[in-house]
Formats: C-alpha cells, structure tokens, sequence
C-alpha cells in the first residue's frame, strides 16, 4: 500500500514526466527552463601582475546572465584575443546556452583544420564560461553537475627551489609547516641552468645574449644529489616531485629515474618531450617512478596511447590548452579505467577563472591525483572577486553557483596586455644546440 501511495504521489507530480499523444510542450518548457541565447562572447584581457590573461566572456539574452571561462595562453595572447573576438563570436551569436557538447564539437571543427592552442584555448573559455552559466541557471557549483564532491577540498603541491640543495631543504621544510604534503622540489630553475659554466657558444658570439645554457650532467647529479640531501632532511612523511620540463635526451631520463628510485618520488613531471612520446614505453619498463606527462599536449591522440597502455600514472594536461572541461572530463573518466590519477597544470600564468575551472573538476572526479598550489595577490584578487584561496595545503572553492569567480572588467582594463607576447628565453647546450622546453 505504502509503495502504490508512493508511486501514485510521484506520477502527479508536477516534475514526472508523462508522454501525452500530440503533446505540444517541449521538455525546457515543462521544467520551466529559460530559452537562454548567447548575445556576445569577448575576450576579456589583462595582466595584473605583468603575467598575460586573457577571459572569455559570455553574456546572453537573460538580464545580468553572464558566464567565464579561462582562455589564457600566455605566449601567444594577443592571437586568442583575435580568434575570441573575430571568429568566436560570430560562431556563437544567437545559439543556446543549454547544449554544451554540441557547442563544442562544432566549434571544434568549425575552422576545419583541428584545433592547436590558440583555438583550443579560445575554446576552452568559451567552454568553461557555458558550464558557469549552466551552474548559475542550476543554482548550483559546477562541480555538483559534475557529479557532487568525492573529498571535502582540494590536495595540492607547492614549489621550493633554490641554488643549493641545502636552500631547497630549508624551503621544502618552511612549506611543511605551513601544512603542505606533497613538495615539489627544483635546483635552481628547469635543467638547474645556475650550474653550468660559461658555454661555447657565447664566446664565438652564437645565439642571443639572453640565451640560457644547460649542462645536462651537471643537471642531472644536482638532481640526484638535491633529493637525497631533501630526503634526509625533511624525512619521509612528505611526499616529492620534480619537474624535469623535457630537457633531457630519453636514455638521460632513464637513468636519472632509476638513480631516483629509492628517494621514492610523488612522481617525475615530463620527463620527456612530447616529440619522444614513443620512448614512454622504454620508459615505463625501466623504472618505478611515478610519471606524469601531458603539459604540452594539446590533441586527443597525444595522450589516448600512453594512458590505455597504462605508461603514465598521472595525467597532467593544461585544461585550456586541450579545450576546456568538456575534454577534461572525458580525459579523467578515462584515466579511471586505467588507473591513472590526475594532476591538471596549474602554474600562475592561469587565471583565477581556470584555477577554478581545474578544481570543481579535482572535487568531482574520484581518480584525482593532486593539483598545483596557487596564491593570489591583493592586486589578482581585486581583478577577479572570489578567487579560490588556500589554507593548510589544502585548495578551496568559494561555494557560489557556476565556477564562482567573477571579473571587475574596470579594474582589469588597468592592467593592459604587454605590447609584445611573451616568449621562453632560449635554452642552448655547450655548442649552442637549441634545447626543447
């Protein structure tokens, strides 16, 4: 009796559906949801803080609706400007908000070539300002149309550096009292550049004075070294990355991994670049080390081989560079079938909009590994209200609907794109051999 009252209660519902011959109400009319049509998207650039940003802002047809997404690319800023505002835009124009996959696969296509990271970026703040303005019209965070939170806040990993091992140490151990598990750890800058000589090549007036040189042997015992003073130092609670960015020939990394095995690494970061994909198989074979890859990838088949044949443990791809959430869910729900946590990039030339973006998804997924630590400035802060913000090692949300960030496009405008993009400075060997970054 009681379960006949139940389902009789629930058919009367006004939310049940119940098909009627010659039914002439649609589905967003019976729940009421609002025709929502795009109006604008523009790019919203900035640099508070001498780092290129760039926002993609999509306002629509209901009064004070608006949505954000992150679209920063920094080395190539003033070219997503362009592609947001010439082409991304006018692709836009008049089209609904609901259909979020839709958006993307065609405008995924829509130049015919696939995309590269101008237009993915593009994409991507096109993409993540649709989920905030889905979260907004749900009255809900993203991460809860996501599927709702699997751990109560965000686990990330900081940065110590320094010249000496000793000065990595001392500021690996500062960042543990501040609550941080997991440090990542680095000699100097990437390829440890402060331990090489003056090289050949300037002497013969090759390359340009800005140049930086690598000595990868010098390099690679600093490495060995700097863990194990760090190791012995800090002990074996906190848990270790590092960041080899690519600088390293294949067989290089092999042995520099296998050197690293018994300081039991978090896991080693690009180990290779991705022009040496084909290496992760050798790689995989030959050490214990956790590796995460990705950074540099922007297409799906960059990363689909090396994640079905289980070669990496962490999947470390940049959210904006592959397109946004839409592609970064698909990427997570894969790794969960083979194991694979992930550890999306988020250095600081991301903007407040795509920390965000990256950890509504970190709450939602169950395989997430861990996220980079980031902290924002007064002068970021007042850009972009509500930024996420961190306490005791742990990344946090403000609990709004959408992504939870905003923009001040007054304040932002104070802060203008330099006039030139911003490029790596070279990396050369002893002969002036470029370096792959």
């Amino acid at each position: 009796m009681k379960r006949r009252n139940l389902l009789k209660g629930a058919l009367l519902s006004p939310l049940a559906f119940t098909p009627i011959s010659g039914q002439t109400k649609s589905i967003r009319e019976q729940y009421n949801l609002p025709d929502v049509k795009i109006t604008k998207v523009k790019a919203i650039a900035t640099a508070p803080n001498g780092i290129e940003l760039v926002v993609v802002k999509v306002e629509t047809s209901e009064p004070g609706l608006y949505g954000l997404g992150c679209a920063t690319f920094r080395q190539r800023a003033h070219s997503v400007v362009t592609a947001v505002d010439k082409y991304l835009d006018d692709f836009c124009v008049g089209k609904s908000v609901h259909n979020i996959e839709d958006m993307w696969q065609t405008a995924y296509v829509s130049s015919y070539w696939r995309n590269g990271p101008v237009l993915n970026n593009a994409l991507s703040g096109l993409d993540q300002a649709l989920w905030d303005i889905k979260g907004k019209l749900a009255n809900m965070p993203v991460y809860q149309l996501l599927g709702g939170k699997c751990r109560f806040a965000v686990d990330t990993y900081t940065h110590a550096s320094g010249k000496t091992k000793e000065e990595v140490a001392e500021n690996a151990k500062k960042f543990m009292e501040q609550g941080f598990r997991h440090v990542r750890i680095q000699l100097g800058g990437y390829g440890s550049t402060h331990l090489s000589e003056t090289p050949d090549y300037k002497k013969h007036g090759f390359g340009h004075p800005a140049d930086n040189t690598m000595d990868p042997y010098a390099y690679i015992q600093g490495t060995i070294d700097m863990f194990e003073h760090v190791r012995t130092v800090c002990g074996n609670k906190v848990e270790l990355l590092h960041d080899v960015h690519e600088r390293l020939q294949p067989m290089d990394v092999i042995y520099l991994m296998k050197q690293l095995e018994s300081y039991r690494p978090f896991f080693i970061e690009d180990p290779i670049s991705p022009e040496n994909r084909h290496w992760m198989e050798t790689l995989r074979q030959k050490t214990s080390v956790p590796i995460a890859m990705g950074e540099l990838f922007n297409n799906q088949n960059e990363w689909i081989d090396q994640m079905i044949q289980r070669q990496i443990d962490f999947i470390r791809i940049h959210i904006s560079q592959i397109g946004g959430i839409t592609p970064a869910m698909k990427v997570a729900r894969l790794g969960e079938l083979f194991n694979i946590r992930t550890a999306w990039h988020g250095p600081g030339d991301v903007s407040p909009v795509g920390h965000a973006a990256n950890a509504h998804i970190d709450l939602a997924v169950w395989n997430f590994g861990i996220q980079e630590a980031v902290r924002f400035n007064d002068k970021l802060r007042s850009v972009f209200p509500d930024a996420p913000y961190m306490d005791n090692g742990y990344m946090h949300l403000v609990e709004k609907p959408g992504l939870g960030v905003d923009i001040d496009e007054k304040e932002a405008a104070k802060y203008p794109l330099p006039k030139f993009n911003y490029n790596w400075t070279q990396l050369r060997k002893n002969d002036g051999t470029s370096i792959k970054p």
